[in-house]
């Protein structure tokens, strides 16, 4: 179950997106708290949660020892077995693939870490999140990734099915007083009103 530990708080939700910067990252240090989902903790060293959907990924990656912060999945069938391996990975209730789920001890995880990790802020306790690097996609003969490709594993070629899917979050975010604003620098996810991310976190421009 995950414990509502910042109560109308702002934030950040770090995805892989081609987009995402290490500048951009910097900026959120010490101003909101921040999710990172999958392989955004290369990024980024003061993450306050994590998500990954796929215990493919885990493996992968070792169960991310080197984060300290609470890490999060989805109960599945492939996790069997695996349970022990990563003591520190707690997992939520599959509670289905779109909307939002109101349960802190479940999670509706839209078929993609990104969504999975919108819903995990909710039950956070937040009031409004930041996303960064939800591109949802990339040009052609582009990375799909800010790192690159996902080495060993499935790169996605279809993303408009995580889109729809996210965008049957928004009526209960509006519901629930939550606002999303999308910090991505371009991408295909357009059902969250677009932001700047220094006018969202008040930060002034340096002057050259």
């Amino acid at each position: 179950m995950v414990p509502r530990l910042w109560p109308n708080e702002t934030v950040a939700i770090l995805a892989t997106g081609p987009s995402l910067t290490r500048d951009d990252v910097e900026l959120l240090r010490g101003r909101v708290k921040v999710i990172g989902v999958n392989d955004a903790y290369r990024l980024c060293d003061f993450l306050d949660a994590m998500w990954a959907t796929d215990v493919s990924w885990w493996m992968k990656h070792e169960g991310v020892k080197s984060v300290t912060a609470p890490k999060w999945s989805v109960e599945h069938k492939t996790w069997k077995g695996r349970e022990s391996r990563f003591p520190d990975v707690q997992r939520l209730k599959n509670t289905g693939s779109r909307g939002l789920e109101h349960d802190p001890a479940g999670i509706r995880h839209q078929s993609n870490s990104g969504g999975a990790a919108i819903n995990l802020a909710v039950h956070y306790g937040v009031s409004r999140i930041l996303l960064l690097g939800y591109d949802m996609g990339a040009r052609k003969g582009q990375p799909s990734h800010f790192f690159g490709e996902h080495r060993g594993l499935a790169r996605t070629q279809n993303y408009h099915p995580f889109i729809d899917a996210i965008g049957t979050m928004v009526a209960p975010l509006k519901a629930l007083g939550v606002t999303v604003l999308n910090c991505t620098r371009g991408g295909a996810l357009t059902c969250f009103p677009r932001a700047d991310l220094r006018q969202a976190l008040g930060v002034a421009e340096v002057a050259a």
